[in-house]
């Protein structure tokens, strides 16, 4: 999955570079970056992340591309490397630090830090760290809360590299049980194209037999488990 997804990032870079190049251009003003600005700038790209990872885990069309990531029982450095091999219009999130004057290379290396600190949080190796650590950063012990399947832990502990975020819009759940990795359905294939794909073709599905256009919008910018005959409070959250 982790070669898959970075040889196909090569392709979907251009998107990002097109799209990136284009928000620049009206801006209306850039900033010159200086180095004493990255820690403000890595905190604001982290918030954008905080909503993006957020959203691609109770919008469905998002999800569909998410979900891949979650798709392993396992949690280890390796299940950080298991990713989509699609995931169009993830810049739209971090259009706003483009459109206020950041270069587009400045912003774009805040998401590679982001990145490479959060595959260092994929390990159950690392027991709960200092309480003051465990207050603003992300850690281990958060992350395994955020991959696991148990509904006390569902749709938790988004941040990238903050759980400040988490914890001030509700979204932080603290480690005490032992979490269950994986689905809440668990998908019992090793066929890649199947992992890379299988919410998708789901979700193709169920566009295809909704009785009414709107109800396909719905589909898509619901939350995972929403069904035209689904009253919105049983709707099962399977985020996961």
């Amino acid at each position: 999955m982790g070669v898959g997804s970075e040889l196909l990032a090569l392709v979907f870079v251009i998107e990002y570079l097109l799209a990136y190049s284009a928000l620049y251009s009206m801006a209306p003003f850039h900033i010159s970056f200086e180095w004493w600005m990255l820690p403000g700038l890595l905190v604001a790209q982290d918030f954008f992340y905080y909503w993006k990872h957020r959203s691609h885990h109770v919008i469905r069309m998002f999800r569909a591309s998410h979900v891949v990531h979650h798709s392993s029982k396992h949690f280890n450095l390796s299940t950080a490397l298991r990713q989509s091999w699609f995931n169009p219009g993830a810049w739209i999130f971090y259009a706003s630090l483009v459109l206020a004057g950041f270069h587009p290379a400045a912003v774009i290396f805040c998401q590679s830090l982001n990145l490479m600190y959060q595959f260092l949080v994929h390990t159950e190796r690392v027991d709960k760290l200092a309480r003051p650590i465990e207050f603003i950063m992300v850690t281990p012990s958060h992350h395994r809360v955020h991959h696991a399947s148990q509904g006390s832990y569902l749709d938790r502990d988004f941040g990238g590299t903050l759980i400040i975020w988490d914890r001030l819009f509700g979204s932080f759940a603290a480690e005490t049980e032992t979490p269950r990795y994986g689905l809440t359905k668990d998908l019992d294939s090793l066929n890649p194209i199947r992992v890379a794909f299988h919410e998708r073709a789901a979700l193709v599905r169920d566009l295809w037999y909704a009785p009414t256009w709107a109800d396909r919008g719905r589909y898509l910018i619901k939350r995972p488990g929403w069904t035209p005959s689904t009253p919105p409070e049983n709707i099962t959250r399977v985020s996961r």
